[in-house]
């Protein structure tokens, strides 16, 4: 750890105790629509970005709208959660001032939409700590991808064996692995079945990200 440059967070599970309230919005939404939420959902929305989440209610409930009003809906419902309801991951403010005091530099790469994690930064009262924020969508990519990753490294100013990649879910934590950053797993309820071989790809593997401080 004594090498690390730069951290790219990923934001919901990992620095936010959030995926509980995205599954709870995505069953309102689905309502709201008048369709009945299958079992399994959580986990089939889990490795999905806001665009394949959308098109998912479109194709498979047949949600009639056009996309960008489905991504407005389900966001909408979130955007409550997130200003009054989520909270920080066990930890996270002490961790994001120590890297700050040692000068590491921090960035967020995630599937989020922008103006929600805008939202629950300044609820949370972390804004300041990041020196920028990667969408998914912005980046037109998904984290079955390694470009976010990459192109969060490049705004960084540090090099991939140099930056640590942070997530909680399997898929992500095997797209940064691949690309060459040094990776670390945070446990989620919402991967809870993922966690052994999350464990086995990460070079580092914490309960909660505040644990990432004995490393330091």
């Amino acid at each position: 750890m004594q090498g690390i440059k730069g951290v790219i967070f990923d934001l919901d599970g990992t620095l936010l105790d959030s995926m509980g309230m995205w599954w709870e919005s995505a069953k309102q939404y689905l309502i709201s629509q008048g369709k009945t939420p299958r079992p399994g959902l959580r986990k089939i929305l889990r490795d999905f970005n806001t665009i394949e989440e959308a098109q998912y209610y479109i194709d498979e409930y047949g949600v009639d709208k056009p996309l960008e009003d489905v991504i407005l809906g389900r966001d909408n419902i979130m955007l409550g959660f997130y200003t009054s309801v989520i909270q920080l991951k066990a930890g996270v403010m002490p961790l994001l001032v120590a890297l700050s005091d040692r000068g590491v530099k921090m960035c967020i790469a995630t599937a989020t939409e922008r103006r929600l994690i805008e939202s629950a930064l300044e609820y949370n009262g972390i804004t300041g700590y990041f020196d920028g924020i990667f969408t998914c969508t912005e980046e037109d990519t998904s984290k079955t991808s390694p470009d976010i990753f990459i192109r969060a490294a490049e705004f960084l100013g540090t090099d991939i064996g140099d930056t640590l990649v942070v997530e909680d879910m399997l898929y992500a934590v095997e797209t940064a692995k691949k690309a060459g950053f040094i990776v670390a797993g945070v446990y989620d309820a919402a991967s809870d079945d993922q966690q052994e071989d999350i464990k086995a790809i990460c070079d580092f593997y914490w309960k909660n990200p505040g644990e990432m401080l004995e490393c330091l």
